[in-house]
């Protein structure tokens, strides 16, 4: 069977693009950034992203092309005779399983959110009806299931209608969409901040060594190095089912630079967004992850024309998690095909049902299971999925991926680099090698250890 191709490039940087655009960038990025005190933290993420994300970001798209298989058969594909590099494409399929299973949920939360803010539910509502009105909606199993499923259905619906003609063609659009919307959103919100002294920008934008120093030096460099790792969804196959897609036209640095740079300016854009409003309302910017939830409603409530404003907000945080949503569900689909020789439709359809009860759990686990606290008392069924992706299955998944392009026991690094060199742009130079085979998996371990520390110990 000829594998299914994208018709464009753009469609590429932008599919790819969006998998690593999500609630990583537009909820973790602006509250993990208020909480380490802005500006300093945002340069630092910034080298993280560069000298981490795109490296491993490369290695995933140069398997996927050479391979021209998903996460789980390319290792098939590239390793050597009677290696075990393999098991680590069922690891890659698990992983997008389990990110789904509480993503799904967050993503209906967006849809909801956007549903409760242009039907007025917000209107009139102070912080604490609104936090509470956030509690009801996660804690209600009728309306967290409804919303998940809508999120499951829309998601798989899209890819049943093909690479090119679903996930390629909305994705486009929705891309558009979404970019035009952060520039209308972070504009107006720019120029309310200038009017009030520009206080916001000047916390986001500026360095301030004294309230790093408050916070702890370490502590914003390590919550920065795990904030870039993280946010290009690197180390579970996500990425390298697209460079299966794409042909040999382009060099692969070049275009995960490209990618790097447009989510980077989806998540400095939020921040533009919602650090001068708060400023200019007078809300606490370090709230933690419920200042998407709990405190941007009630500054949309403060502005001229919110709902519209707040409306709008919620249409992009939408689109920014159906965005992964349906770039991790293609790689679902496409690991199960070659897995059991499932057809498109079939794959989707048995997968449909699958992830909509896989992410049950996670969906009543602020209500009907809130008792069950993996982690401890306080946390949730959402927290330790999202613990095991984030903190073992992400790391752990590159420190492979990059073992086995740099090394002569796996698919060695003449191979990853003429690959990842195949085409006009950017490539890797042969100065890269030491880097990538000695420095890179030395910080990506750490990443994991201190994730694991900070998790258990901290």
């Amino acid at each position: 069977m000829e594998r299914d191709k994208l018709k464009s490039r753009i469609g590429f940087i932008l599919i790819s693009a969006g998998c690593a655009i999500g609630i990583g960038n537009v909820w973790k990025f602006p509250y993990v950034v208020g909480e380490n005190g802005g500006g300093l933290f945002v340069l630092i993420y910034l080298f993280f992203l560069l000298v981490f994300g795109v490296p491993i970001l490369t290695m995933e798209f140069s398997l996927g092309r050479a391979a021209q298989k998903s996460p789980v058969k390319l290792y098939q594909q590239l390793e050597k005779p009677g290696h075990k590099w393999h098991i680590h494409g069922y690891f890659c399929l698990a992983g997008n399983y389990l990110l789904m299973m509480f993503y799904t949920t967050v993503a209906g939360w967006m849809i909801n959110y956007f549903v409760s803010m242009i039907s007025g539910k917000f209107n009139g509502l102070d912080s604490a009806g609104i936090s509470e009105t956030f509690k009801t909606m996660q804690s209600d199993p009728l309306s967290s299931v409804l919303f998940m499923g809508i999120a499951v259905v829309v998601g798989f619906a899209v890819c049943a209608l093909g690479v090119q003609g679903g996930l390629e063609k909305i994705t486009k659009v929705m891309m558009v969409a979404l970019l035009a919307i952060l520039v209308v959103l972070a504009v107006n919100s720019v120029i309310i901040d200038i009017g009030n002294g520009g206080e916001g920008l000047s916390f986001y934008l500026l360095p301030d060594f004294d309230r790093a120093a408050e916070i702890g030096i370490f502590n914003v460099i390590v919550a920065a190095m795990n904030q870039s790792f993280f946010t290009l969804s690197i180390g579970i196959g996500s990425m390298a089912i697209f460079g299966s897609y794409i042909g040999k036209e382009r060099s692969l640095l070049g275009e995960s630079v490209n990618i790097a740079l447009l989510d980077t300016f989806v998540a400095v854009a939020s921040g533009l967004i919602i650090f001068p409003a708060c400023f200019a309302n007078d809300v606490a910017v370090n709230a933690g992850p419920g200042l998407i939830f709990e405190t941007l409603p009630n500054v949309f409530n403060q502005m001229q024309g919110g709902q519209i404003w707040g409306s709008l907000f919620f249409v992009f945080m939408s689109f920014a998690a159906l965005s992964t949503v349906f770039a991790v569900f293609e790689n679902i689909i496409s690991c199960t095909s070659d897995l059991f020789g499932w057809s498109r439709k079939k794959a989707c359809i048995i997968n449909a049902v699958a992830m909509f009860v896989l992410s049950l759990p996670c969906s009543l686990g602020f209500g009907l299971l809130s008792g069950v606290t993996p982690l401890g008392e306080g946390s949730t069924i959402l927290d330790f999925e999202d613990f095991l992706v984030s903190n073992i299955l992400l790391p752990l998944g590159s420190i492979v991926f990059i073992i086995f392009c740099v090394s002569r026991y796996g698919w060695g690094w003449n191979k990853f680099e003429e690959e990842a060199n195949c085409g006009k742009g950017l490539k890797v130079k042969r100065w890269m090698r030491g880097y990538m085979t000695w420095v890179l998996p030395v910080a990506v371990a750490a990443v994991f250890f201190v994730g694991i520390y900070n998790t258990f110990w901290n």
